[in-house]
């Protein structure tokens, strides 16, 4: 159908994303001692890659599961404050809704902000397809990913970098991409700070807690540095 097609043209670059970035975790989670069946589920479920990156380390460390929440709410509150320019959008689309609010990941957010939707389209159906081929291509990436960590007998020495290089590029574009360097300073100074305080294994949930106490205070300077926040009616 002519919407599914139109949302696979406007996905194709998150396609390479996502599933070289999926296997990239589908082979650290191998590494880890995890199955291709917690790679496809925690895909499928949790669909956030970088909380799912950050998880897998958690997890093999013996992390509480409290620990585990309170990080993936700070590392993901940033959903908080962009999807809410899409509530009224998404609740309108009955059924939906629940799904839509599980993918608004930051690239799905991305593409469903510029998007120009060709005349003649059903623009309901178009946006869900967007969301879901998103969320098919971060699935198969990861299930490709544990195969694959089961298939080679290859030395995956060293692919626990592929996290460290996911979070610097994703950095670097911020710096590039956003007028505003707030974020990126915020998150510094107190990693660094906290890390001198309390160490490699306590400094991070405190500074993931003051970097959005930061961010909320200076919510207004960061919005008027990068041009206004971005609604969608």
């Amino acid at each position: 159908m002519k919407e599914f097609r139109f949302a696979f043209k406007q996905t194709v670059p998150i396609l390479f994303t996502y599933l070289f970035i999926g296997i990239a975790y589908g082979l650290m989670m191998e590494k880890s001692g995890y199955s291709t069946i917690w790679s496809f589920f925690s895909a499928l479920f949790i669909f956030a890659g970088s909380m799912q990156i950050v998880m897998i380390p958690l997890m093999h460390a013996g992390t509480s599961l409290l620990t585990v929440a309170v990080m993936t709410f700070f590392i993901n509150a940033r959903h908080l404050f962009y999807g809410i320019g899409f509530i009224e959008k998404f609740r309108k689309m009955g059924w939906k809704y629940p799904y839509m609010v599980l993918t608004l990941t930051d690239e799905t957010y991305s593409v469903l902000c510029s998007v120009k939707y060709e005349d003649g389209l059903d623009e309901e159906k178009a946006t869900f397809f967007i969301a879901l081929l998103d969320h098919c291509y971060w699935i198969a990436g990861c299930t490709i990913g544990g195969i694959a960590g089961q298939l080679l007998t290859l030395d995956m020495k060293g692919i626990e970098f592929s996290a460290t290089a996911f979070f610097t590029v994703v950095v670097v574009n911020h710096w590039n991409q956003y007028p505003s360097k707030i974020p990126i300073f915020a998150g510094a100074i107190s990693s660094i700070l906290f890390y001198i305080l309390l160490g490699a294994d306590h400094f991070l949930v405190p500074s993931l807690s003051v970097s959005l106490i930061a961010l909320l205070m200076l919510k207004d300077r960061v919005i008027t540095k990068t041009g206004g926040a971005i609604y969608v009616d």
